[in-house]
């Protein structure tokens, strides 16, 4: 998968796009793994932009789980962004709208980490 990795400031904006699920989650993570090395207390902080994320599983959320305990643990951070209403509802649903600092769009999201809009 393919997150499109964009410098915003000190920011790293990624974006995936279509589908986290079975298929999809392993290259997701493959493809978050050496972003999530530089995401640390000193480096740069992470927004990931859900804008083209149209469903993602229990996989996918088991993912972004291990992605944000290791940003935690390196005293990074990494928010998401502009969330579709069906990926919101399963945030919800999950209560993974309390693991994540969630923002409506990408520049609520860069604002919130100190990245240029």
């Amino acid at each position: 998968m393919e997150l499109q990795p964009q410098q915003s400031g000190s920011t790293v904006v990624l974006s995936p796009a279509g589908r986290i699920d079975h298929t999809h989650a392993d290259a997701f993570k493959l493809a978050l793994d050496p972003h999530l090395r530089d995401c640390s207390k000193d480096g740069a902080a992470l927004v990931l932009d859900f804008s083209n994320v149209n469903y993602i599983s229990s996989i996918g959320l088991r993912a972004l789980m291990l992605a944000i305990k290791q940003v935690k643990a390196q005293g990074g951070r990494m928010v998401l962004a502009a969330l579709q209403p069906l990926v919101l509802e399963v945030f919800t649903i999950s209560r993974f709208d309390m693991l994540f600092e969630i923002f409506p769009d990408r520049a609520g999201a860069l604002a919130a980490v100190g990245g240029a809009s």
